[in-house]
């Protein structure tokens, strides 16, 4: 946790910047990563999550639209079921038209102006306050309404809606009281003071968040307000129950109406009433690639209508890698490689999708993989011994079961473990492993973002074509992982993997990026790599100002050199 702590005098020199920059300074606080509960058997937390389950579960809870605090509601009618039993439905929420997104913009521009004004310090006191709320007060409703919308298991959802979503309130504060730290040269400060302050972006910004992170969704729509911006918050329909947690506690802990609107909508809807509008100041956006390109060029060809240069941010997903060399420890391949791809179905940005295996250790990373595979118990989320539950929704269902099938069907793949599917009550898939003779088949080489690994067996003496596949296979370069014992082979490794991720571990799954301590993005098509959780993503949300305050007249148009 971090506390402001109040200047005891003001280090402003004379004159009207003392209305431009607050008495209050922002002094020196820390900030550290909240603490992951156990939920052991008995524990308070087991205990009061259970409660909330039974609470959230108990009900079809109804989500309107809500634009500078006055709430809607239209004809187009959805609901959020629970992806484990899809007959049950969670909440009932409505999609917006295109007049209420047009709307909803013409408000937040509007707010945008009053609210930039507010100083740094009260924004922060709000920050901070949602940040104790989120981490007591309504911890296990936030938990509680990821596992049963988005079928996550309380550790999943313990480290995603409590743990990083805190993180991401608390750190991005903290690396705003830090960008107030620096301040342009000042030569002589009796008669020249110089300085520089953090505007938000006049017109709005427009969150678009997905359904496998709820601290996304609070990431994507609150860190842009924090630097003075005014946002259009769509929710994922199949995180929306979740995502209003989130904005209720925001809106308890202070943040004025409008400042973020709660949008749900047809995404080609919004997507084109946004992009349509000249206020439009930025995107803040994850998901899938083709979404985000076609964002893209709507707003390249709407470029001249806009009043800036529209902000944007994409994070797009990836096919991450496990690479193994032959010196790798192969109990740490089979445990780091089960956890990164079957951990909440695969449905990770960074979960591994491929693996490179040399020849003299698939035998052991073989059998260890379809002994821990077939352990895996796969059930309701409310059922504290599951490890992972069902995919997302139908669609998720039929694009990644698509997959399965195709490699039934091929002469170059073979399934050595799972490969079974139902969606009678929920949409189940079993953890399935692929060994392939081809580096290139397209269950290779495309995202699939559900629980499906494949292996690629490569002759020890092929390491450097094994290696060369890695980067040049797809044009994702989200997350990769090797593992090897070899000092000489990790340090060729992270020259030879540069362009290839951007998170990288070493003797690690590629899944687990803490906020804080492995600010995530990825380049090429994973996305624009900003670094959520890291110093400079604020800075993407903020139009800085330089302020130069002369005290001493000028009185002489001349230069002293011209009468001599």
């Amino acid at each position: 946790m971090f506390k402001l702590i109040r200047s005891k005098s003001s280090a402003l020199p004379h004159g009207a910047l003392k209305n431009v920059v607050p008495d209050v300074q922002l002094q020196d606080f820390s900030v550290e990563n909240e603490t992951i509960l156990s939920y052991r058997k008995n524990s308070p937390e087991r205990k009061a999550l259970q409660e909330a389950l039974k609470r959230t579960a108990a009900k079809c809870e109804e989500v309107p639209i809500v634009i500078a605090g006055k709430e809607y509601k239209t004809d187009r009618v959805v609901h959020q079921v629970m992806p484990h039993n899809h007959a049950h439905k969670l909440a009932k929420f409505y999609y917006a038209d295109q007049k209420l997104i047009q709307q909803a913009i013409c408000s937040a521009v509007e707010t945008q102006t009053k609210w930039d004004r507010v100083p740094l310090v009260e924004r922060l006191k709000i920050w901070e306050r949602a940040a104790d709320l989120m981490a007591g007060k309504y911890r296990q409703d936030l938990n509680a309404a990821t596992m049963l919308g988005q079928s996550k298991t309380v550790i999943q959802a313990e480290i995603d809606a409590a743990a990083e979503l805190i993180d991401f309130i608390r750190i991005h504060a903290y690396f705003l009281k830090e960008c107030t730290k620096y301040q342009p040269i000042s030569e002589n400060i009796k008669v020249t003071k110089n300085s520089m302050r953090y505007r938000g972006i006049d017109g709005f910004i427009a969150a678009v968040s997905p359904f496998n992170f709820t601290a996304i969704g609070g990431n994507l729509a609150y860190t842009p307000a924090l630097m003075g911006n005014a946002v259009l918050w769509k929710p994922s329909d199949t995180a929306l129950l979740s995502n209003w947690r989130i904005f209720n506690i925001m809106r308890e802990a202070g943040l004025p109406d409008g400042v973020v609107n709660f949008v749900p909508a047809d995404g080609p809807v919004f997507g084109d009433t946004i992009t349509a509008s000249p206020y439009l100041a930025g995107i803040n956006f994850t998901g899938s690639v083709p979404t985000f390109n076609r964002l893209w060029k709507q707003v390249a060809k709407n470029i001249d209508s806009y009043i800036n240069f529209p902000r944007l941010i994409g994070e797009c997903g990836g096919k991450n890698f496990h690479f193994v060399h032959e010196s790798a420890d192969v109990e740490s391949v089979v445990t780091s490689t089960i956890r990164s791809a079957f951990e909440y179905c695969g449905q990770k940005c960074s979960a591994c999708s491929r693996m490179y295996v040399p020849e003299s250790l698939w035998p052991a990373i073989k059998s260890g993989l379809q002994r821990e595979a077939e352990q895996l118990k796969i059930d309701d989320v409310q059922d504290m011994s599951t490890f992972t539950s069902a995919v997302i929704d139908d669609k998720a269902f039929k694009r990644i079961t698509s997959y399965i099938e195709h490699a039934k069907k091929s002469s170059n793949l073979e399934i050595i473990a799972g490969g079974t599917y139902s969606d009678s009550k929920g949409y189940f898939i079993n953890p399935t492993i692929v060994q392939t003779t081809d580096p290139l088949d397209r269950i290779m080489t495309e995202e699939i973002f559900g629980p499906v690994l494949t292996i690629y067996v490569y002759k020890n003496s092929d390491l450097d074509k094994a290696m060369d596949l890695v980067g040049t296979s797809t044009k994702f370069a989200l997350t990769g992982a090797v593992f090897g014992q070899d000092k000489e082979f990790v340090c060729r490794a992270l020259e030879e993997f540069k362009m290839a991720a951007g998170n990288f571990y070493i003797n690690d799954k590629s899944t687990g990026s803490v906020v804080g301590q492995q600010p995530f993005g990825g380049g090429r098509m994973s996305g624009t790599n900003d670094k959520a959780g890291g110093p400079h993503y604020i800075l993407r949300w903020t139009s800085p100002q330089s302020i130069k305050e002369t005290f001493v007249p000028l009185r002489d148009i001349n230069y002293p050199y011209m009468s001599e």
